[in-house]
């Protein structure tokens, strides 16, 4: 799948964390692009899609997804993830609409690749062949403190945290300390907010953020 042209429509992803705040500012964002008379898709991963949303289910919450081995985990991630490009993303993209995603290949450089230890380049390869070039345009990190990660996510589990929930306190900093390196790494695509400032003052952030990219 070749990459999307840059007129056509925009792909915004959001990164963080459990519990960093990505649900609230998504919603936000949704809010902001609709007034301004956008056509919005909004999506998720793992899911989006029927298939999506079945493997989605195995990776979170089914006992057939207990135990699974980290090369297993990032190839079903990524399964969910080209289903999701080739149905829900690209064909959005081609007609100029806005694509707003809550997680995209990125997480898996993070949760596969940096927390789960599994070599940089083998993740890379699998990443690309799954998005087949469609790339965002803006990817936003909201950053928490790991402590604060952990409090949120026993909060809202209400005891029933889904599998990467249960993840100890070393994993969840793997993952915070990743997605920093990747704002470092690749400043022009991605932007890093402190998730710990008022909701208000995050939307403003991202939102100027967005609106480079629309002018």
């Amino acid at each position: 799948m070749p990459t999307t042209p840059q007129s056509a429509g925009k792909l915004f992803s959001f990164e963080g964390s459990e519990g960093s705040g990505k649900s609230t500012q998504i919603a936000r964002l949704l809010a902001h692009l609709q007034q301004a008379g956008r056509e919005v898709v909004s999506t998720r991963e793992p899911g989006g899609t029927d298939l999506g949303e079945r493997i989605r289910d195995i990776l979170l919450h089914k006992d057939e997804g207990q135990g699974m081995c980290a090369e297993a985990e990032l190839l079903l991630f990524t399964a969910a993830r080209a289903q999701l490009v080739r149905t829900v993303i690209a064909p959005a993209l081609q007609r100029g609409a806005i694509v707003v995603s809550d997680r995209y290949l990125d997480s898996s450089t993070v949760y596969q690749g940096a927390a789960r230890n599994l070599a940089a380049g083998p993740v890379a390869a699998v990443n690309a062949f799954a998005v087949g070039g469609i790339m965002p345009h803006l990817t936003v990190v909201i950053d928490v403190p790991t402590e604060v990660s952990l409090a949120r996510v026993r909060q809202r589990s209400a005891g029933r945290p889904d599998r990467i929930e249960r993840e100890d306190a070393a994993f969840f900093q793997k993952v915070r300390d990743a997605y920093l390196q990747l704002g470092r790494d690749a400043p022009q695509r991605v932007i890093v907010v402190d998730g710990t400032q008022s909701p208000d003052a995050i939307d403003r952030q991202i939102w100027a953020e967005v609106q480079k990219r629309l002018a």
